[in-house]
């Protein structure tokens, strides 16, 4: 029976002891070729739903990390971009495929998630993205 060996970065130890109870902790794994073993890359991912055209334009990254911040409600949310253009929420254990599901299930309201999600920039929107390549798009 094969064995599996899991390694981990010093560092990400020291994140992983230091999280509290109440943080989300994504870990990803890849198959690597320890002991000099032949490795095959991973299968190329084709993004589909509705952040699939961002990421195929190079205007949303893989591991982008999206937020929002509702005062009023004093709520706010992360979720993390996948390749397969679904949205990981911290807190879900299943990745959503639209930011509208993404941002329902933080704020437990149906609420337009390209609007509400944000880019780290604190300012850029889903939503201005989309407008975005509608406009290149179009020229």
């Amino acid at each position: 029976m094969p064995t599996l060996s899991i390694h981990f970065d010093p560092a990400v130890l020291a994140h992983l002891t230091s999280a509290s109870g109440d943080d989300t902790v994504h870990v990803t794994l890849s198959l690597g070729g320890g002991d000099g073993a032949a490795t095959t890359p991973p299968p190329h991912v084709v993004p589909h739903g509705p952040l699939a055209e961002l990421l195929q334009a190079g205007m949303l990254e893989v591991g982008t990390v999206l937020t929002f911040h509702q005062r009023r409600a004093n709520r706010s949310g992360r979720a993390v971009v996948t390749a397969e253009g679904q949205l990981i929420v911290d807190g879900h254990a299943s990745p959503f495929a639209s930011p509208s599901k993404a941002a329902e299930a933080v704020t437990g309201n149906v609420i337009n998630g390209w609007t509400l999600w944000q880019l780290p920039d604190g300012r850029t929107t889903l939503d201005d993205l989309r407008r975005e390549l509608r406009r290149q798009n179009q020229q």
